[in-house]
């Protein structure tokens, strides 16, 4: 399936591996980690298939100590895997930038597209005498666009621009200012979308408050606060004009930014993200999840429910997960019976159409598909759950009970027989 016609495609990708997967493992492919620099004591790991995860000490930073944390950041960029060999095509070799002001963290030069600037796509922080360390990621992506115009997207209907994780919040602060670059440059013909995958955050209250000290146990909230003074973010400009100064950390997430936004975005989010599980200190490590927590996990994804209920495209399922397009598996997940390769062909047809001043979507074509039931994994597609310990695969019910789920109360509390309640599990009503 031809998903755009005349389209280019700006992948935005995450940053690193979360230290949350060391729990449960789902999927049908293992994840495929993307490093920028390469580091020959990493590679032997990469080839091993190893995924590592790394946590950043902000203590240093309420030292005072900006180098040491600095430092860290700089061992965690020298540890990405490399992202060439001789085997992939040229196309697909690193492109450096030709402008050679905009930089990696480090200094050396920024390309496409590893992620190297560690800022959400969003900083505008070059090197200097009080930091050895650059943030760069809006201006690189501004200098990629300029770059590609000349290898053949002027000739583009569509620029799609797309990521996931840090990439997904990434394409949700990016969109608009694409599209307004390309429009001062004066093509006015290519319409910027974008295809915003597991960047949806929410700026919750954690299960369990720790201070922040590092990524891992900082709060969302928290966390974008520090990081964008270092970074020196950008945010939407519509976005930013709702929040008083010094509040413009509210635009990094999806249901605050996502109604200032101008361009056209798909939404793909996991009811059950297990980054978001991560930073609200949900760790699934495998053992028996207490009842609170069971509640805190089944009260985000009614949460994440409420904030997605008026994007017009988006897919959701309720499914325990990180990330979708990046997955070997992302065209086997549905929603109410529509994968997720239907449901972009969708919206690429009503944005299409909407063209030609036809407002009314596609009969039998949805863009707005989101799972109703309850609980992780109660869509009978989502990818598969292996046990930690075993490898063994575990179908949903296995896998609820293994969670600590109560079938005889959770019957009770739906009004129904417990064996009439598996019944429904087992199918995935």
């Amino acid at each position: 399936m031809k998903l755009i016609h005349s389209a280019f495609l700006l992948v935005f990708l995450q940053f690193g591996s979360l230290e949350g997967r060391k729990g449960w493992r789902s999927g049908r492919g293992n994840p495929q980690p993307r490093r920028a620099q390469q580091s020959p004591p990493t590679r032997d790991r990469a080839e091993a298939g190893v995924e590592e995860s790394f946590s950043l000490d902000f203590t240093a930073v309420g030292e005072g100590n900006m180098d040491d944390f600095m430092a860290q950041i700089k061992n965690l960029a020298q540890s990405l895997y490399p992202c060439s060999s001789p085997n992939i095509k040229h196309e697909m070799r690193l492109h450096s930038l030709e402008n050679t002001s905009v930089v990696c963290n480090d200094g050396t030069p920024a390309g496409f597209i590893p992620y190297c600037s560690s800022d959400v796509w969003s900083g505008a922080s070059t090197k200097s005498d009080k930091s050895d360390y650059a943030f760069m990621g809006s201006l690189i992506i501004k200098e990629v666009v300029k770059e590609l115009l000349t290898k053949g997207l002027d000739n583009a209907k569509v620029l799609l621009l797309a990521g996931s994780s840090a990439g997904g919040t990434g394409v949700l602060l990016n969109v608009d200012r694409v599209a307004e670059q390309l429009q001062e440059m004066g093509h006015k013909g290519i319409q910027v979308r974008g295809l915003s995958d597991s960047g949806w955050f929410l700026d919750n209250k954690q299960y369990r408050r720790t201070d922040c000290v590092d990524t891992i146990n900082c709060a969302p909230t928290e966390a974008i606060k520090i990081g964008i003074k270092y970074w020196n973010g950008v945010v939407p400009e519509r976005c930013k004009q709702q929040f008083r100064e010094g509040e413009e950390w509210n635009c990094f997430f999806g249901y605050k930014v996502y109604p200032a936004l101008r361009s056209p975005v798909f939404v793909v989010q996991w009811l059950f993200d297990e980054a978001q599980l991560t930073l609200d200190n949900i760790h699934l490590t495998g053992q028996p999840v207490q009842e609170g927590q069971w509640l805190y996990i089944q009260n985000l994804g009614r949460e994440l429910r409420n904030t997605l209920k008026d994007v017009p495209a988006m897919f959701a399922p309720a499914c325990l997960s990180h990330e979708a397009i990046t997955r070997s598996y992302w065209m086997d997940i549905q929603v109410k019976g529509t994968s997720l390769p239907r449901a972009l062909h969708c919206w690429d047809r009503s944005l299409h159409d909407n063209n030609k001043n036809n407002k009314n979507p596609p009969k039998g074509c949805p863009v707005h598909l989101i799972d109703s039931c309850p609980w992780p994994h109660c869509n009978p597609t989502c990818p598969t759950i292996r046990d930690q310990f075993t490898g063994q695969e575990m179908n949903v019910i296995q896998f609820l009970m293994h969670m600590g789920f109560d079938v005889q109360k959770m019957a009770q509390q739906q009004g129904m027989e417990p064996n009439k309640l598996l019944g429904m599990l087992s199918s995935g009503s």
